[in-house]
């Protein structure tokens, strides 16, 4: 039972996951931090605000006397974390990998035309027949 449990754990693709995991989380909290402590603020102070989380809170009465508040300035700040974890995956991942494929494909035609075209079962019966013939002196056929 454990066994598989095991073999599944330790194939190459789920330790690989594991690890982009870990490391996506980490790179979350940096993204965050960024987010949080320095676009938000910045954001916020060009309109009067402490924060973009703050920023455009409307606030509508309830049935009960109270009020609910919307964040608009919420949905912005998470959708400028949104565009820049985007733009650091695409142009630190995407766009390399985009590179090194385009060049591997290149490279991969430009060597396709000089590939040589290996000798058919004929062609190597004749260069074994040829050289046996040349190491006994003889034309190399009985008969």
């Amino acid at each position: 039972m454990f066994a598989g449990f095991k073999e599944f754990i330790m194939r190459g693709n789920v330790i690989d996951l594991a690890v982009a995991v870990v490391i996506g989380a980490a790179f979350t909290a940096i993204v965050n931090a960024l987010v949080e402590g320095i676009f938000n603020p910045a954001i916020g102070a060009l309109f009067n605000a402490e924060s973009l989380k703050t920023m455009w809170v409307v606030s509508i009465p309830t049935t009960d006397g109270g009020t609910a508040d919307l964040a608009f300035g919420a949905v912005v700040a998470a959708v400028i974390q949104f565009l820049l974890v985007a733009a650091v995956v695409y142009f630190v991942l995407v766009m390399p990998i985009n590179h090194l494929k385009a060049a591997a494909d290149a490279k991969r035609k430009a060597g396709a035309t000089d590939e040589e075209v290996p000798p058919s079962e004929l062609q190597l019966l004749t260069e074994i027949r040829d050289l046996l013939a040349s190491r006994t002196g003889g034309d190399g056929r009985q008969g």
